[in-house]
Parts: C-alpha cells; sequence; structure tokens
C-alpha cells in the first residue's frame, strides 16, 4: 500500500468542521460513552494543555482539570466520531504549545492570563456545502451528455 492511498483514506475520516482549538485554551469535550448497548454523552472541561498534529486526521489535544484536588489528563482525539462536540469557553494568553509545567502548580501559580475573542464566532463552524451543490450540477450536464449520444 502507498502512502497517497493511506492519506486519501485518512482525509475521508476528518470532520469536516471543527474549531480552532489551541493550547491554553478551557474547552468543553463532549463524548458518546457506551454502557452496555446504549450510548450517553458525558462532558469534560479543562484546560488544553497539548495539541498535536493539527493538520493530520490524527490530530490530538490533551485536557487537564482538576477533580476533588486531583489533577486528570484526558486525551481526545479530535475527529474520532466519539468526539460529539469541542466547545471553546475561554481562551488564554500562552506562549507554548505544551503547558506541561501547569501539573506541578495549583491555585493561584496555575491561572493563565485571559484573553478577549469572539466566543460564538469561533464555536460557530459551518460545513461548506460547495460539493453537493457541485455534484448536483454536474448531474444535469451528465444527462445531456447521454441524450447527445441517444440521439446521435
Amino acid at each position: 500500500m502507498s502512502f497517497s492511498i493511506l492519506q486519501k483514506i485518512g482525509e475521508e475520516q476528518k470532520k469536516k468542521a471543527i474549531p480552532d482549538v489551541r493550547s491554553g485554551d478551557t474547552v468543553k469535550v463532549t463524548q458518546k460513552i457506551k454502557e452496555g448497548e446504549k450510548f450517553r454523552l458525558q462532558v469534560f472541561e479543562g484546560v488544553v494543555i497539548r495539541t498535536d498534529r493539527k493538520d493530520s486526521h490524527t490530530a490530538r489535544i490533551t485536557v487537564r482539570k482538576v477533580a476533588s484536588g486531583v489533577g486528570v489528563e484526558k486525551s481526545f482525539l479530535i475527529h474520532s466520531p466519539l468526539v460529539e462536540k469541542i466547545e471553546i469557553v475561554k481562551r488564554s494568553k500562552v506562549r507554548r504549545n505544551n503547558l506541561s509545567y501547569l501539573r506541578e502548580r495549583s491555585g493561584k501559580s496555575a491561572r493563565l492570563a485571559n484573553k478577549d475573542f469572539d466566543r460564538i464566532a469561533v464555536n460557530d463552524v459551518t460545513v461548506e456545502e460547495e460539493p453537493a451543490e457541485a455534484a448536483e450540477a454536474a448531474e444535469p450536464a451528465e444527462e445531456v451528455k447521454e441524450e447527445v449520444k441517444a440521439e446521435a
């Protein structure tokens, strides 16, 4: 198998619309959890301390939160079908991609400086419908070609 085939398969698996998540963002990640034969949605809210391979189909974010005094980290594959939604709640000013230094800090020293941003615009990711419209426009042209061939 060539790399181009694998790359094409990976591109097909990517979600069409995801928000631009960066390190330092506080996000709410809604994930599907399977219990028995039923699915339920679980929300995990925390600070993004790492982003990996943003342009790839294996893009990953690591989210950290403190629950009952214990630090909890969870990694999410952004394009996974189990990740239902990612909502950016707060954006902070950071100068690094990997904020692993937050693991050793607690309380006031773990705070990040807030940055103003348009929450509605960042979280509103719409899928462009151009490919579907282009496919509909191409169908009549194909029918016309078939009619021309039939008349000839």
